[in-house]
């Protein structure tokens, strides 16, 4: 491979263990690799997730993220400084959409500070206001 030839992603796929359908999510046609459905963030979530980041980023109390999509939740991990454990974790799990709300904060205790339906509210747990002392 010469650095003038593209880069070719390709899709995950199901390991090949012959099961019947218990790790299985989408059907392939025969011939095709079975494709697994991940849960990610869509570009609005992105989009709010990431502005919450610069400002605390700009504060000087943020400095790294990781971004994990899993089968059953994806999550959006904050952190002081890159070899610590997540400060926060910012999780979105469909399991847990009709019933408590799909996101949730959880803290580096394991505390799920807030959970709800609505992104924005549950990053505003972590959007702290400034004291203005006069």
């Amino acid at each position: 491979m010469s650095e003038a030839d593209p880069i070719k992603f390709e899709p995950r796929t199901a390991p090949a263990s012959g099961g019947s359908g218990a790790h299985s999510t989408a059907t392939a046609s025969p011939g095709q690799p079975q494709v697994t459905q991940l849960t990610r963030f869509d570009r609005f979530e992105l989009d709010a997730i990431l502005r919450l980041y610069g400002r605390m980023v700009a504060a000087g109390e943020w400095r790294d993220y990781a971004i994990d999509m899993g089968r059953d939740q994806a999550i959006f991990a904050v952190y002081r400084r890159s070899s610590d454990v997540p400060l926060y974790s910012i999780v979105k799990d469909l399991r847990l959409a009709r019933k408590q709300g799909a996101y949730s904060v959880v803290a580096a205790t394991g505390l799920i500070l807030k959970r709800g339906h609505d992104l924005t509210r549950v990053l505003a747990v972590l959007d702290k206001p400034k004291l203005v002392m006069a």
